[in-house]
């Protein structure tokens, strides 16, 4: 098999479709986000990578506080539209109904299957247009219908996956195995 070369291409997907939760000007305000992912364990920490024009980084940067909304995929529409639209120019908060973490300082969206407050630890001017900012998590917040056995259950927060490559918005499919175990029949005896 002859590998092709694709460039300098970003192709590492799926990544998941979160929405951004940060104050500014004293309203919420709520961003579409597909650049975002864990960053370290213990502390808990996840990154976000945002466009240095968009009104939510103005918010992150001032207050050095986010959110990080997973919506379901029954929440798609809103979720989208929250990418097309300005807070600058739109309440977008107005299409959910918002919470706030315990210092009453971060919003968060009700309708979201899983809620994490975080408190900005890292911020890099990245090289071209985005901003990158690690987070450490405060607290995280869930409904009993997302859990099984007390944590997330992926398949039934349904999250919205996102394919940078052709743009497209996925679901979650079945559970092909165990990670970290799947593999050990290969382990030499």
């Amino acid at each position: 098999m002859k590998k092709i070369s694709l460039g300098s291409q970003n192709c590492f997907y799926p990544s998941p479709t979160i929405l951004v939760g940060t104050t500014i000007n004293g309203a919420p305000n709520y961003l579409n986000v597909t650049y975002a992912g864990i960053a370290n364990r213990s502390p808990a920490m996840l990154f976000i990578s945002l466009n240095k024009l968009h009104y939510s980084t103005s918010g992150i940067k001032e207050l050095k506080t986010f959110s990080v909304n997973i919506p379901s995929v029954e929440i798609l529409k809103e979720t989208d539209y929250c990418g097309l639209v300005s807070g600058k120019d739109i309440d977008k908060s107005a299409i959910f109904h918002t919470f706030y973490d315990i210092s009453g300082k971060i919003p968060m969206i009700e309708e979201c299957a899983i809620n994490i407050a975080c408190e900005v630890v890292h911020e890099f001017e990245l090289e071209g247009s985005n901003v990158l900012f690690i987070g450490k998590i405060l607290e995280s917040f869930s409904e009993e219908k997302y859990l099984s056995n007390g944590s997330p259950d992926i398949m039934k927060t349904n999250p919205i996956l996102f394919s940078v490559n052709d743009s497209g918005y996925y679901s979650v499919g079945a559970n092909i195995g165990k990670a970290w175990d799947i593999g050990k029949t290969m382990i030499p005896q």
